[in-house]
């Protein structure tokens, strides 16, 4: 099984370059639109933005009541691709990082794919961004 993690300090994430690349493998038809902000990024939406605006409005958050905040924190969870959402064992993310290798990392990623024999129950063990691929196993504290 090959699995991708990051290994540099600062986390995983995807350039936009991969995010493009693996919606093509993925057969997603994605609508990329740049935040605005203080963190600047590309939000690759899955739903178009006439269709968003329909199902998610134009509420201000603080404005909106719990059952409100509820469904508009679904269907906008449900109308986009997050590369850390992304299961790392996808074949489609691992081939992302294979085809493009450099140009698959995010802004603060060192992407790698570690292969791993089929039958171990593994879990991803990360401090600082930097990762590794661990056995699971129990553990109580």
């Amino acid at each position: 099984m090959k699995i991708v993690i990051n290994r540099c300090y600062g986390g995983f994430g995807l350039s936009d370059k991969a995010m493009y690349r693996y919606a093509e493998l993925k057969g997603i038809k994605v609508y990329p639109e740049r935040s605005k902000g203080a963190f600047e990024h590309t939000i690759f939406w899955v739903v178009p933005k006439e269709q968003r605006q329909r199902e998610l409005g134009k509420n201000e958050w603080a404005s909106m009541t719990e059952a409100q905040q509820r469904k508009y924190s679904r269907v906008y969870n449900d109308s986009h691709i997050c590369d850390y959402n992304i299961p790392r064992e996808d074949p489609a993310l691992v081939q992302t990082v294979e085809e493009l290798k450099e140009e698959a990392n995010g802004s603060c990623a060192k992407l790698s794919v570690v292969e791993i024999p089929d039958d171990v129950k593994w879990e991803i063990d990360e401090y600082d961004g930097m990762e590794s691929v661990e056995e699971a196993h129990r553990s109580w504290s």
